[in-house]
């Protein structure tokens, strides 16, 4: 009697705990407000390939060597003749005399031992070196770039909203991405394809940029636009700027970025904050170039080019740029996730219509249903009135799987109502091997409830031994495999659980109740 009160608190607590988390995909006004994810499948969505570009990834870090190379050179009072970017990865470095040769082979050896010195050729007193990047660092920085840019677009999704989101890397320098239910698809590629790569640069003051836009760009200088628009009219313009080629600041020192409404003209605004060396920097950037143009620009487009009007301290700094609050936004959550390291490009997009994700939906139920009551027929045809504990039983297990697929936030996918499926056949499984022990006992001329007893406790060994094997596999399939694999593996495992539950404990409890306190003197089974 004691065993049979805790069972029947553990069914009573799991039952009801699984309804109330069910309850709300039947009716979404009830709390909790945690339904029962659909995926692409089901639901409809984008699925996208990306192709991220990781050569510019080895452009970006040879452009960055060369600025850290030439500050370097700058600090220890080394004089070159000039350093630019030559083929297959390589830099080349013009340097006058000896002293500024050896100088600077001092400095490649301490500071830039990522690059090897592929050759030096002299000329009298001038000399030509050329820094070459090996294959294997090459290929190293080709493949954190696309593992970097897998982590900085699941942020990017993550922020965006996007429920249960499959994001994963195909090939070498490839991404898939599965947004179910996304509406805006438009805005979700923008958002996931933005470079997002932000520079605090300043403007060449002592340029005319009309000049450069003909052609004429000075040496240091680069030729980049603001985009204006007329809010009257509706129509935009560019305006040019000659950006000087050095980056002061860039975004790899920013810790947040939010949306905040400027209260004199009533406009969004991203306001931006630097960790503390960015903050110290920002505040020397400021300090030391007052009256001057410093530029913020973003992915090669100036989005504000304010004057210095006095040192800035506290590593805080604002983004304008006429945003709609939903650009502000999506601005914001990609300056937050961070910058793609390099470039991305979509070779693979469809969408998959909530028409065909509905169809999905009521064949899957269809054939669910259908097995379901076939199932539930026949257990009772042939174990009689022990059949309907079994379809009880089934019952509950259906219950604690939708309950199980919305406490956890699963996603269910097509493959997961055929996990499902599946489960029915399972579960009824179970109950034969029990069913069937509990024939035997009876037939050997033993009482109802020593025969429901035996029948459970040999049979129970086992029910365990065959779905903890399928339990491993199910573990296996949702760790390795790919995402409509990982939908059948999630709700198989529910599915072998909660099938477990109610063999062992649910169905035990209802006969043990029969035989015990209604005083059965015969089983119908």
């Amino acid at each position: 009697m004691k065993i049979f009160t805790w069972r029947g608190t553990l069914i009573a607590t799991v039952m009801t705990a699984a309804l109330i988390y069910l309850l709300p995909t039947l009716n979404t006004d009830i709390w909790p407000h945690k339904k029962i994810n659909l995926g692409l499948d089901l639901q409809g969505g984008m699925h996208l390939v990306l192709e991220v570009q990781t050569e510019k990834a080895v452009e970006t870090t040879i452009e960055r060597t060369i600025d850290e190379l030439k500050q370097e050179l700058r600090k220890k009072e080394i004089k070159h003749l000039g350093i630019s970017m030559g083929k297959n990865n390589s830099i080349s470095v013009e340097l006058q005399g000896e002293e500024n040769l050896n100088g600077f082979n001092t400095i490649v050896t301490e500071s830039f031992n990522d690059f090897q010195v592929a050759s030096t050729s002299s000329e009298g007193d001038k000399h030509s070196v050329v820094l070459a990047l090996p294959d294997k660092e090459a290929i190293n920085i080709q493949k954190m770039a696309t593992e970097q840019a897998l982590e900085t677009i699941r942020n990017r999704i993550d922020e965006f909203g996007v429920s249960e989101p499959d994001i994963r890397i195909q090939g070498e320098n490839r991404i898939q991405i599965q947004l179910p239910g996304i509406k805006d698809t438009k805005r979700a590629k923008a958002l996931i394809g933005r470079t997002a790569r932000l520079n605090f640069q300043l403007v060449d003051e002592n340029a005319n940029p009309e000049a450069a836009v003909k052609g004429s760009v000075p040496p240091g200088d680069e030729l980049l636009y603001q985009m204006k628009e007329n809010n009257a009219s509706g129509s935009s313009s560019k305006i040019p700027f000659l950006i000087q080629k050095r980056v002061l600041l860039d975004g790899s020192a920013l810790t947040n970025a939010r949306v905040e409404i400027d209260s004199q003209f009533n406009e969004p605004y991203v306001s931006i904050e630097f960790d503390r060396k960015g903050a110290r920097i920002f505040e020397r950037i400021t300090g030391e170039n007052i009256k001057k143009r410093l530029a913020i620009v973003l992915d090669k487009n100036v989005y504000s080019a304010p004057v210095i009007q006095d040192k800035i301290a506290g590593g805080k700094a604002r983004i304008t740029g006429n945003f709609t609050m939903e650009e502000a936004k999506d601005l914001a959550i990609v300056l937050r996730a961070g910058a793609l390291p390099a470039p991305v490009k979509i070779i693979e997009e469809r969408t998959v219509g909530p028409t065909l994700g509905a169809d999905s939906i009521r064949m899957g139920l269809m054939s669910g249903l259908a097995g379901f009551i076939t199932v539930m027929l026949f257990v009772i045809m042939y174990y009689k009135r022990a059949g309907f504990i079994a379809n009880l039983a089934l019952i509950a297990n259906m219950v604690l799987i939708g309950g199980g697929l919305a406490a956890f936030q699963a996603t269910l996918t097509l493959p997961g109502i055929a996990g499902i499926i599946l489960t029915i056949g399972m579960a009824v499984d179970a109950n034969v091997l029990i069913y069937e022990r509990i024939r035997e006992e009876i037939a050997a001329g033993r009482t109802p409830i020593a025969s429901v007893n035996a029948g459970f406790e040999r049979a129970a060994l086992t029910i365990l031994d065959a779905n903890v094997t399928t339990l491993i596999v199910a573990i296996v399939l949702f760790q390795f495999g790919t995402g409509p694999v990982k939908g059948f593996a999630v709700t198989l495992t529910m599915g072998i659980l909660s099938s477990l539950f109610t063999a062992l404990v649910l169905s035990r409890s209802i006969f043990e109740y029969f035989v015990s306190t209604r005083k059965v003197s015969q089983l119908s089974i």
